[in-house]
C-alpha cells in the first residue's frame, strides 16, 4: 500500500517557519511528493512529526468522515 499524503487541504505556507500550516511540510517536500518513493515519503512524515513536536503544534484532524 502506498504512503498517503498528509495534506488536509489547509494549503497555506507560514512565512515564519517555511512550513505549510496544514501538513507542516516544506514547499520542496510538497512538490516532490508525487515523484518520490514510499521510503522517502516515510522520511518526510518522520520529519513532519519532529517539526510538530518541536513547534508544539499538531496538524488539525481531517474533517469528520474523511478516511485519510
Amino acid at each position: 500500500m502506498s504512503v498517503e499524503s498528509p495534506c488536509i487541504d489547509v494549503c497555506e505556507m507560514d512565512p515564519a517557519t517555511g512550513y505549510c500550516k496544514g501538513c507542516t511540510r516544506t514547499i520542496e517536500e510538497i512538490t516532490a511528493w508525487s515523484r518520490i518513493g514510499d521510503d522517502e515519503k516515510r522520511a518526510i512524515l518522520a520529519r513532519v512529526a519532529a517539526r510538530e513536536a518541536a513547534l508544539g503544534v499538531f496538524a488539525p484532524a481531517p474533517p469528520a468522515g474523511d478516511e485519510r
